[in-house]
């Protein structure tokens, strides 16, 4: 292990906790578009999004914009003093290899995936989601900090997944073992990671709670700052609290397709201070202009995103009901000049608990579209409207990833 992370040329940098810094644009800024502004819409939608300078306007109507402009909020993790998440997060798992789509717009490895990480900071999307099995994401975002200017990491949170899938692994879980694995997060990364979130994969080998205490003990001993979990049900994570383990976050799958966090999950975690951290919000990109009256033979399952959030269209209601959906999101975008997807996301975004959502990005041709996303206000009327779809839905039975594992229903 020790060559082959010498191999990388990735040193951990810094053994002291970083400073986390509010992003914060140096102008007066409103916090949403002016009535008479230009359609943005027809922008977003379109095959380019304007990217926001992160260099001082020359000129009188570029000043203008920069102040319209809105800027992204930050969320605190609150069992966690001083660590703050940007209200969107730059999903990695489009970085693992596997989400390459249309080659005109892919921009998932190497230097284009390195370059596009710039956009997202200007915009303000300064929390990483990665994981130790997203392919070259980790080295990814460590290229990225390496070649960055001094500051960068200091103005970024860097969040990352140890996962534990074997059997083998699960049944000889130790201290050694947690800290190993952490470790070699860390080295890919280049830095210490600010959370660490942690995954079990069979229930069935029940040392989870040993494994997260072993966490515990490296996050105490500095490896890292925060400690998460990722899908996990309610009964579990109560044994890991139960045990004192004191949990930061848990990232897992919230949307308008998906309501099961709803069933017990998200009081659990208001109740004991654990932040809310979605993932799947927009299916991936299911949740779509792109697929607002199409048929369903139309529908090209080309990413493993795709693959893997089109089923639950199923469980939630059927295609029927799915378009209907779409429809509602379409008008309240109309109506506030936005898209289909910020829509959807913000309905997330709104839900008690959650400190921010993750979306993952094939290229950054939207990046400065997330304060935007962020700023949006669905007022009372959308709401209902939201509702209204959602009660002619299937309502969800299960636990958070239950159905996954194969444990119980939908």
């Amino acid at each position: 292990l020790a060559d082959h992370i010498e191999m990388m040329g990735l040193a951990v940098r810094g053994a002291s906790a970083p400073t986390i810094t509010r992003t914060r644009r140096r102008a007066h800024v409103s916090a949403a578009l002016p009535d008479n502004a230009v359609d943005r819409r027809s922008m977003l939608m379109g095959s380019g999004a304007l990217l926001l300078s992160s260099s001082a306007p020359s000129t009188l109507p570029q000043l203008a914009a920069a102040q319209a402009a809105p800027v992204m909020p930050t969320a605190p993790l609150p069992n966690v003093p001083g660590l703050e998440v940007s209200r969107v997060i730059k999903g990695c798992w489009q970085l693992s290899g596997a989400h390459k789509g249309d080659p005109a717009t892919d921009r998932t490895s190497g230097k284009a995936a390195v370059e596009d990480f710039d956009a997202f900071v200007n915009a303000g999307v300064t929390t990483f989601d990665a994981a130790d099995h997203y392919g070259p994401a980790e080295l990814l975002i460590g290229r990225y900090l390496a070649q960055g200017q001094p500051g960068l990491r200091d103005r970024l949170q860097i969040m990352t997944k140890v996962c534990v899938f074997d059997s083998v692994g699960m049944a000889t879980v130790s201290r050694a073992s947690m800290d190993l694995a952490v470790a070699t997060c860390a080295a890919r990364l280049g830095t210490r990671p600010d959370n660490v979130q942690f995954y079990w994969g069979s229930y069935d080998i029940p040392r989870y709670v040993d494994a997260a205490k072993y966490l515990a003990e490296g996050q105490a001993a500095g490896n890292f700052r925060a400690l998460g979990v990722t899908n996990f049900d309610v009964k579990r994570m109560a044994q890991m609290t139960d045990a004192g383990v004191t949990l930061a976050s848990n990232q897992l799958q919230y949307s308008l397709l998906d309501r099961r966090p709803e069933n017990g999950m998200a009081q659990f975690c208001l109740d004991r201070g654990i932040a809310l951290l979605p993932y799947g919000v927009l299916a991936g990109g299911l949740l779509s202009e792109k697929y607002l009256g199409a048929p369903p033979s139309s529908v090209k399952l080309d990413t493993v995103s795709k693959r893997k959030y089109a089923p639950v269209i199923g469980e939630a209601g059927g295609f029927e009901w799915y378009q209907r959906l779409l429809r509602a999101l379409d008008g309240i975008a109309k109506k506030h000049d936005t898209t289909i997807s910020n829509v959807a996301a913000k309905w997330v975004l709104d839900r008690p608990g959650v400190a921010g959502v993750i979306l993952g990005a094939r290229n950054a041709s939207h990046a400065a579209d997330a304060p935007v996303l962020a700023n949006l206000q669905l007022d009372e009327a959308d709401k209902a409207a939201i509702s209204e779809v959602l009660a002619a839905g299937k309502k969800p039975k299960g636990d958070c990833y239950q159905w996954e594992r194969g444990l119980g229903p939908f």
